[in-house]
């Protein structure tokens, strides 16, 4: 049986992140899908919101507790499993990679989660907007995003060691490309994107390779 359970959709960036951290830490996972649009959404069904209330993914499930929010998940799985380390242990530099996961997490990726743009579409009657609107967001975020990661990136976010900030860049950046924004704007980010996706563990996390992935997809 598997050391985890993890409520995942193929193309939540939030979920994303979760599973590349439980790759990095060579964790065994049994993902179990649901699906943010077929039949209204199966994040909305009462079963799934007796794990998460809020009705979100991912939810991770560990030693019959139901864990929710990806910042919390990847401090929990840190806490848990601390090798390979995925934060410093000098506090100053933990703090800067948690000010990275946090800037992606609470300032850029939710202004463009579904919901945010369902309702945008729907009941603010902005149709069409949803790429326009997106792409605002991610620029906007990705601007401050470079600026940041300028003092401190190498190969990764902070230097040669993958950091839980590269389980957040990766994912955004994925966002950033299905929205169609200007990455040629962004070197660094880029960069770091780059070698991230060359290691097994961020491409083995990648949407177009989950249980759940649409056989039409296409990125």
């Amino acid at each position: 049986m598997a050391t985890y359970q993890l409520y995942s959709y193929f193309r939540s960036s939030c979920s994303y992140r979760v599973r590349i951290a439980l790759n990095l830490k060579q964790l065994d996972f049994e993902t179990l899908p649901v699906h943010l649009v077929r039949n209204g959404g199966e994040q909305h069904k009462a079963e799934y919101r007796k794990h998460n209330p809020m009705g979100q993914v991912p939810c991770l499930i560990a030693d019959g507790a139901s864990l929710s929010q990806s910042m919390a998940i990847l401090e929990y799985l840190e806490q848990v499993h601390p090798e390979p380390a995925l934060l410093p242990k000098d506090p100053i530099a933990a703090a800067q990679v948690r000010a990275v996961c946090e800037m992606i997490n609470a300032g850029i990726q939710p202004i463009q989660n579904l919901s945010v743009l369902v309702y945008l579409e729907g009941d603010m009657g902005a149709q069409g907007k949803r790429g326009e609107w997106s792409r605002h967001w991610i620029t906007r975020g990705f601007d401050a995003l470079e600026q940041m990661l300028q003092p401190s990136a190498g190969r990764f976010s902070f230097g040669d060691n993958v950091t839980l900030a590269d389980c957040f860049v990766v994912p955004q950046v994925y966002n950033a490309n299905r929205f169609k924004v200007d990455m040629s704007r962004y070197p660094i980010i880029n960069r770091i994107n780059e070698n991230c996706l060359a290691m097994e563990s961020f491409a083995a996390a990648a949407p177009a390779r989950q249980p759940d992935t649409p056989a039409d997809f296409s990125e």
